[in-house]
């Protein structure tokens, strides 16, 4: 499917798969394997944004998909995010939903939300809030009514 696809109907929290449907090199051949990887791998659905206009141009719309962490002892040091547009070439797919009953603690800012954490109850999304510090984030639960809404749509740390 395509990006735009992917904007549309694709929920905060999916795990999204992409590729250019090129066959993987070996891995002998470093350069063009890492080349690959940039062009093929999966992603949590973290962020979609609208398309922007400027004054001498408009910014396609784009989603964020959030690749992974690289810690050391505990410690995320860097974070790998990919930010693809609506006209991207890739082709994507959504390898998994997330499920009924799950949590998502968003945080919303310059007109959009961003997922911080998906966690398995509203218990532990709560736990996860008050140890990572962060203010003015929400919870939606997966798959309820009502807009998804949790207690309290805004928690303080």
């Amino acid at each position: 499917m395509s990006a735009t696809t992917i904007l549309d109907t694709a929920p905060l929290g999916a795990l999204i798969r992409y590729t250019d449907n090129s066959p993987k090199p070996p891995a002998r051949f470093t350069k063009k394997l890492a080349a690959w990887e940039r062009s093929n791998g999966v992603g949590r659905l973290v962020k979609k944004e609208p398309p922007r206009p400027y004054p001498t141009w408009t910014a396609p719309a784009s989603f964020t998909l959030h690749e992974g962490n690289f810690s050391s002892d505990g410690v995320i040091l860097v974070t790998i995010m990919r930010t693809h547009s609506a006209d991207s070439a890739l082709t994507f797919e959504v390898a998994e939903e997330p499920q009924p009953g799950q949590v998502r603690v968003l945080l919303d800012f310059g007109g959009s939300t961003e997922l911080l954490h998906l966690a398995e109850s509203v218990t532990a999304a709560e736990l996860w809030i008050a140890r990572e510090g962060y203010r003015n984030a929400r919870l939606e639960i997966v798959g309820s009514k009502n807009g998804d809404r949790a207690g309290d749509a805004e928690l303080a740390a």
